[in-house]
């Protein structure tokens, strides 16, 4: 299991607001997955996913939902290896 620590960041709301506009027009969840992936590829130079596989990936759950083709987050998994 990888160790995490918890890091508080201070932002001026102006800067935050951008952020959340970012994140969300850009397929980021929230702006701590924005910030998280922002590091990654500075410190290795390689995003983990990229942002149109993240946004293929949000449709893809959300049409899932949508349809109540699953059940369990498990269960989606079963069915992407297929």
């Amino acid at each position: 299991m990888v160790q995490t620590t918890q890091l508080n960041v201070r932002i001026e709301n102006e800067f935050l607001g951008k952020a959340k506009i970012y994140a969300r027009k850009n397929g980021f969840g929230n702006v701590q997955e924005l910030i998280k992936e922002t590091l990654r590829e500075r410190l290795f130079n390689k995003p983990l996913i990229t942002r149109d596989e993240l946004i293929l990936v949000k449709k893809l759950v959300e049409a899932t939902e949508s349809k109540n083709l699953w059940k369990t987050e498990k269960e989606l998994f079963e069915k992407l290896r297929r």
